[in-house]
């Protein structure tokens, strides 16, 4: 489950990054990436937690 979240950062990162040098589509698209693999982590983490 680490790794979701550390791809999560990376691609906020990136999303930061794309919208500093004015690529502002890939910066919304890393930015739902980004916000999918959060919502991914909590459900997984939740779950992990009540079993």
């Amino acid at each position: 489950m680490a790794d979701l979240i550390y791809l999560a950062v990376v691609f906020l990162v990136l999303a930061l990054i794309a919208y500093i040098l004015g690529a502002r589509g890939i910066a919304g698209f890393s930015m739902e990436i980004a916000k999918w693999l959060v919502i991914i982590f909590i459900i997984l983490a939740i779950i992990s937690f009540l079993l």
